[in-house]
């Protein structure tokens, strides 16, 4: 079988734990290959640990994981691309082994990744199996150009095979010992896990079901209650859930909390979670209290009934407040989350959607403005339909030379432009409740991309959810 390097080039601060790569090589050894994985995220010098590693290193092929392409935030509109190719240069420089690029940064835009980072391969969707059989292949020099999600070059260019949705029950028990997940917690202030993956949601914009499929596929609620106890054994009691929405569907998210509940670990454990404002009942939200849930937030979008339709959202206003209501009842600390500037945004819309929120009093609103638009999305196809050029009003970012929208790219209603910025500035006031996404370092920057203040606090021992260690700094809670 095959030697396997995996490489984590993502240093974004708080660090946030390779996830992908902890559930990748449980996967590789269980399928009898050799792993070793060089963690970048926390040197000082990435090129120096390149070098020192596959100095002495032999690896037949080597997996390189892209979590995002940019930061996903309009005022600073970070890229990550450029830094992953200047990896894959400095890898290609010490070793001949095959590169191959996964992650669900890399399954946004697959093709041109491959092609401006000079990989050799990559992989979209599901890696576990893909990954797999193509080190197998390549360690023996067989052709692998069928491996389903496999993206690689051919004579009239870069091709991508459709992608492979793994049934969740198959994957090997995680025993989460492959990164320094202690590291990660000490200075990152949780670790990711996952109850599912995919979404059936019809967001116009979102670039999951791209990367994780339209379809939710369940693990088994016991083993994600092993791969809890396996954390708490090496003192990890703070988790984030990686699933696109905890509660779609309804029935799995309960079947999880009971599991947890069964076992006894719900006060020995805290995590975070994504949530859609429906499906959400009284019975979840006691169930998740008592399985250790400290905060949910929430992917609201809007507040405004015509605005939630025009992004796809399957939920009204009302929802909202019905769902803050249960929340309120039974002491769960939650968020909603906004995106503003989307199709059909006025002055108007965003008044009815601050005004809500100020009505309805979520423990925190996170407020984003313009849409980031991922190729083969809805969202994308309108564009294209409007036109890919500067002349589009309702585009800012990386317009021209952007056929894959790769580079951010960002839909901003012209009905409101960027002076909306100033105008939810004066809707929200000094109200602490709603952080924003900006460049700022201060105790309402929602930006989470080397946010110092952030990091600081962790540092201070605050764990949990970046938002909700925001809430606490700023409402003067002790960690």
């Amino acid at each position: 079988m095959a030697k396997v390097t995996l490489i984590n080039p993502n240093h974004m601060r708080p660090p946030i734990s390779p996830l992908a790569l902890d559930y990748l090589a449980e996967s590789l050894t269980s399928a009898g290959h050799q792993v070793g994985i060089l963690d970048l995220c926390f040197s000082k010098d990435w090129r120096k640990d390149i070098r020192a590693w596959f100095m002495h290193d032999q690896s037949d092929v080597i997996g390189l994981t892209i979590r995002n392409t940019d930061d996903c935030y309009f005022a600073s509109q970070d890229f990550f691309i450029p830094y992953y190719a200047d990896v894959v240069a400095e890898i290609r420089s010490k070793t001949e082994a095959p590169i191959v690029l996964g992650g669900a940064g890399f399954s946004v835009a697959p093709a041109a990744i491959l092609k401006v980072s000079k990989a050799d391969y990559g992989i979209v969707g599901d890696g576990e199996m893909a990954f797999s059989l193509l080190a197998s292949r390549l360690e023996r020099g067989e052709d692998a150009s069928d491996i389903q999600g496999l993206v690689h070059r051919q004579a009239n260019g870069v091709i991508k095979n459709s992608p492979v949705w793994m049934d969740m029950a198959n994957l090997p028990l995680q025993s989460r010992g492959w990164v320094d997940n202690g590291r990660y917690l000490v200075e990152g202030g949780q670790l990711g896990l996952e109850t599912k993956r995919g979404c059936e949601g019809k967001c116009i914009y979102c670039a999951d079901p791209l990367s994780k499929g339209k379809a939710c596929r369940l693990r088994p609620p016991s083993h994600v209650v092993k791969e809890i106890k396996g954390l708490l054994d090496q003192g990890i009691d703070c988790y984030h859930l990686c699933d696109s929405e905890f509660n779609m569907p309804l029935y799995h998210a309960e079947a999880i909390c009971r599991e947890i509940i069964d076992f006894g670990l719900g006060d020995r454990i805290r995590w975070y979670t994504y949530a859609s404002p429906v499906p959400f009942t009284e019975e979840l939200a006691s169930l998740m209290k008592k399985a250790g849930c400290q905060g949910i937030d929430f992917g609201a979008d809007h507040g405004d009934d015509a605005v939630l339709r025009s992004l796809g959202r399957d939920f009204t206003r009302d929802d909202l407040r019905r769902t803050a209501e249960i929340c309120h009842r039974y002491d769960i600390t939650f968020m909603y989350d906004l995106l503003i500037g989307g199709p059909g945004e006025t002055f108007d819309s965003v008044t009815k959607a601050i005004s809500l929120m100020k009505e309805i009093q979520p423990h925190r609103v996170g407020i984003s403005v313009g849409v980031r638009i991922y190729d083969g999305t809805l969202l994308s196809h309108l564009i294209r339909r409007d036109g890919l050029t500067r002349s589009n009003p309702a585009l800012c970012g990386h317009v021209e030379r952007n056929p894959d929208l790769m580079r951010p790219i960002y839909y901003l209603s012209p009905a409101v432009g960027i002076e909306v910025v100033d105008f939810i500035s004066e809707l929200v006031s000094d109200d602490p409740r709603f952080l924003h996404a900006s460049r700022d370092q201060n105790e309402s920057n929602y930006n989470y991309n080397d946010n110092t203040v952030l990091e600081d606090a962790i540092a201070r021992g605050y764990q949990g959810a970046y938002w909700d260690i925001l809430r606490k700094i700023q409402d003067g809670i002790p960690p």
